[in-house]
């Protein structure tokens, strides 16, 4: 099945994405059609049946223009025929439905104040309804039109047939009202619909244009398209970076907040590793640059690492598109309910059409009494309560750095119960690092970690690098005395030579060998202590004697104690690690940073069945991993949530919600804002509802008239847009 993306402009409401969406799910070969009201269709089409050029063409008939077009990792621009521009009547811009919505309402004041005037003439008043009831029903009657034509009676036609209603009955003050707040509300909801997707927009401006490529000894300005693998890009201070990459020249902090969020700029510099293959695929942050960051103060040189369709900011655009067409749950209901609604509140109009044949009124009565229930049942309030909380939603978490792919995961993930993690790369760095260097009898800690340095800088052990990193940073620039002769024993350790010494770095089974007898018990005792404590110990030995012990540590993140602390406080009281260590090493890392259930000895298909258990026990789960090996325990929990997203493709395929940058910190946001968003949604269906079922009843009764029912109908649209839209200053 193929996917395609279609940007299109003009979707000023929910009615006309509902619009699209059905005349091209009858399209032959189109399988799955859904529309976002910010603009973007998402496709997924049978080859065998259709093409991109034959939808392109019922997209066109649609009277929409196309800006661009995604598929198979392919980008275009396209542009519509003037014709279709024109149909729309945008001829001030994407404000000419706000424009004639004021020169409507204009009219109407301007109507009621010659209406109270004495010695004007009546016909003025009357013109001026006349002509406010034009401009306030021209986009109107375009939308309801278009509608018809396709065998579906949206809300524009019941506002549409209510106005002429009451202009047939020769109330134009009300018919003008009517149709000047209907479009002042459509206007004001395109208003909402165009800030929100701007919002998102602006991710596609990031990217600079061009790029200074290193070519032949020379330096060239070329389109970013036309950047090639492995080709060297040099960036200015202070200018875009136009491609991601590693940093092979130079060294420069990097804003990076488009990207994954990050308020702090991060210092690059170059990879010590940065041709081989290898090591690029385990390139550390600081190395690694993403397309569309801005670099400091210093210059940099990178290598192409992705071509510009591929790069992360050209994925987290295609993604957050997507993501804007996926509707929620409640979304789909409140689809539902209008489906079945909306033909009721006809008939029910009908009925109350010929109410002068059963009660004593003329039909006169009885026909406005039906116009009035018509507008107050019209649903617009509940039609636009959540895709614009939803839209709203997913682009105030991408300016965070935070992906959300839809509506189901937004609402979901405020309604977990409990909280899964991996452990290595997501609670902890993925890093050993140095944590004790602990000498014996006379031997100075300086001494122990001079011999330990020296030895270890012969392996390549990931071990032996922490020991080596971290002996030098707390030696500082001490000159040390290079060993030599390494000799790995397996399972054990390993033996160097160190100024005419041997020396013995490894395990108690080592030193047991060595000497035929245990290790002191001072030694062995601290070492047991270490371990109990998750860390991984060795011992030093010179020649025939001790030395001491070093220990390291996979260590956790800087803000995992902080972010488990403040998930807590939001409530989740179950907070799960899962790890393929040992239990004791599980359980001394989660005393640490706080974790609830540390869970370990777990194989792949373990953390499956774990996520399973927590479903049953706890109802919602959500699970946090780096989506690759965590994969399938991400696809089993209700939300899975990848970390450190930016530059991953893999953990941005698989997850539900992608953190994008390499830290836990915006997991406590992304909750925040999903709560936040579950509650503006409900409290915009009840609005939306609570105004339905106050307004029919009243007109039905005849105790409020078109006028206020036409009032408490577009000010509750009014309400729900702007209650949406505060999702847009979220913070936690």
């Amino acid at each position: 099945m193929n996917k395609l993306q279609v940007e299109i402009g003009e979707i000023r409401h929910t009615r006309m994405a509902r619009r699209i969406e059905h005349t091209l799910s009858k399209t032959k070969g189109i399988h799955l059609v859904s529309v976002s009201t910010s603009g973007v269709i998402h496709v997924e089409w049978d080859a065998t049946q259709t093409s991109v050029a034959s939808i392109l063409e019922s997209v066109k008939k649609l009277g929409v223009s196309v800006i661009q077009v995604k598929m198979d990792d392919e980008q275009h621009s396209h542009k519509e025929d003037s014709d279709h521009t024109h149909s729309n009547l945008h001829i001030l811009g994407d404000n000419t439905e706000l424009y004639f919505a004021i020169i409507s309402g204009v009219c109407w004041i301007s109507g009621i104040i010659f209406s109270f005037i004495t010695d004007a003439p009546e016909y003025i008043a009357t013109i001026l309804f006349i002509i406010g009831t034009i401009f306030g029903g021209i986009f109107t009657f375009i939308t309801a039109t278009k509608d018809v034509l396709i065998g579906k009676f949206e809300i524009d036609f019941l506002m549409l047939f209510a106005a002429i209603g009451a202009a047939a009955l020769g109330k134009w003050e009300e018919s003008a009202l009517l149709l000047f707040l209907f479009s002042l509300g459509h206007a004001l909801e395109h208003y909402a619909m165009r800030r929100a997707r701007k919002s998102i927009a602006a991710l596609s401006d990031l990217a600079p244009p061009m790029a200074l490529v290193k070519r032949n000894g020379e330096l060239i300005e070329v389109h970013i398209e036309q950047l090639k693998l492995g080709d060297i890009i040099v960036v200015k201070p202070n200018s875009k970076i136009a491609a991601d990459g590693v940093v092979t020249k130079g060294t420069s902090p990097v804003n990076q907040s488009a990207i994954t969020g990050e308020s702090v700029p991060v210092d690059k510099y170059p990879s010590p590793n940065w041709q081989s293959e290898n090591e690029i695929k385990k390139l550390l942050p600081e190395h690694r640059v993403f397309a569309g960051t801005i670099n400091g103060s210093g210059a940099l040189e990178i290598k192409v690492l992705k071509q510009a369709k591929d790069s992360t900011l050209s994925r987290l655009i295609t993604l957050v598109k997507e993501a804007e067409t996926q509707k929620s749950p409640t979304q789909h209901l409140t689809d539902r309910f209008e489906k079945y609604y909306v033909p009721a509140v006809l008939v029910l109009v009908i009925v109350l059409l010929f109410a002068f044949l059963v009660i004593d009124e003329t039909f006169k009565e009885s026909f406005y009494r039906a116009m009035s229930v018509l507008i107050a049942a019209s649903p617009c309030a509940l039609a636009i309560s959540t895709p614009s909380a939803v839209l709203a939603g997913i682009a105030r978490a991408a300016r965070q750095g935070v992906l959300i792919k839809g509506g189901l995961p937004l609402e979901e993930l405020g309604g977990i119960r409990a909280i899964a993690f991996d452990k290595t790369g997501t609670l902890i760095e993925g890093r050993p690092t140095l944590t004790h260097a602990i000498p014996f009898g006379t031997i100075t800690k300086t001494h122990l970690l001079k011999i330990a340095v020296a030895v270890e800088a012969l392996s390549d052990h990931p071990l032996a690098t922490a020991i080596v990193e971290g002996g030098k940073k707390e030696l500082g620039y001490i000159d040390i005395p290079e060993a030599e002769n390494l000799k790995a024993l397996t399972a054990r350790g390993i033996q160097a030579n160190w100024k005419d010494s041997i020396v013995h770095i490894g395990n108690r089974r080592l030193f047991e060998e060595l000497t035929g007898a245990l290790v002191p018990e001072e030694i062995g005792e601290k070492m047991s202590a270490l371990e109990s404590g998750g860390h991984t110990t060795m011992i030093i030995h010179q020649d025939n004697e001790y030395l001491g012990i070093i220990s390291v540590m996979d260590i956790a993140r800087p803000e995992a104690i902080s972010t488990l602390t403040a998930l807590k406080k939001m409530g989740i009281k179950r907070m799960v690690m899962l790890t393929g260590d040992n239990q004791k090493v599980a359980d001394a890392i989660a005393k640490n940073i706080g974790i609830t259930d540390p869970m370990g000895s777990l194989l792949p298909e373990d953390k499956v069945k774990a996520i399973e258990q927590l479903k049953q026990q706890e109802g919602r789960v959500a699970m946090v991993g780096d989506g690759v090996n965590d994969a399938p325990a991400m696809a089993k929990s209700t939300v899975g949530i990848a970390m450190g997203a930016a530059g991953s493709d893999v953990a941005l395929e698989t997850a539900d919600i992608a953190l994008m940058a390499d830290k836990l910190d915006n997991l406590p946001f992304a909750i925040g804002l999903s709560r936040k968003a579950k509650r503006i949604i409900k409290q915009n269906l009840i609005i939306s509802l609570s105004m339905v079922a106050l307004l029919v009843p009243l007109t039905i009764m005849g105790t409020i008239a078109i006028g206020p029912a036409v009032v408490g109908h577009e000010g509750s649209t009014l309400i729900v847009v702007l209650n949406a839209l505060r999702l847009l200053k979220y913070e936690l």
